[in-house]
């Protein structure tokens, strides 16, 4: 079941998030500044801020109260300009459910709950390229993000589907 979080669900969305992260970005094993940026920034209280911050929208996947990944969509973030939407802050699924069609379930969601045109990034080397490419986004450029020093390269791809917004 796809459904907007809660105040609730921010431990899990936390501890996910951390899991993700670590998977996806650590693939070498765990470095401080790796190690100091996840506990820092995936807490529950980042998670609760979201929740009460109106440019931010929160969708989760879960089956029998068990938390498979969630999409964090930044309403007010653009790539250039407006033309190309708003963002997918982060898609980030538990590693068990990858396979299960949670990702595209969560995109799906998004794009009926607030508009069919959105972009996001994701490092040049993770396996996800894969996906968003699979599932029509189109890439639109390049995002360099400085990460204590080491410059990380991110695919910028955006999605386009002309349809209309269910709700805001």
């Amino acid at each position: 079941m796809i459904r907007e979080a809660t105040k609730d669900d921010c431990i899990n969305l936390a501890v996910l998030s951390l899991q993700v992260w670590l998977e996806t970005y650590a693939v070498e094993g765990i470095r401080t500044e790796y190690s100091k940026y996840v506990i820092s920034t995936f807490t529950e209280s980042y998670f609760l801020d979201l929740l009460h911050n109106s440019n931010y929208k929160l969708l989760l996947s879960e089956i029998d109260d068990t938390l498979q990944g969630y999409a964090l969509i930044n309403l007010k973030s653009c790539f250039k300009d407006e033309t190309n939407g708003f963002e997918i802050d982060k898609l980030y699924v538990h590693n068990k459910f990858k396979g299960r069609g949670i990702g595209r379930s969560l995109l799906y969601a998004v794009e009926q709950r607030y508009g069919g045109r959105f972009w996001l990034y994701t490092w040049t080397e993770n396996t996800s390229n894969k996906f968003y490419q699979h599932l029509g986004f189109n890439q639109i450029g390049k995002l360099d993000i400085d990460f204590n020093g080491n410059i990380i390269e991110n695919n910028v791809y955006g999605f386009n589907r002309n349809i209309t917004r269910v709700h805001n």
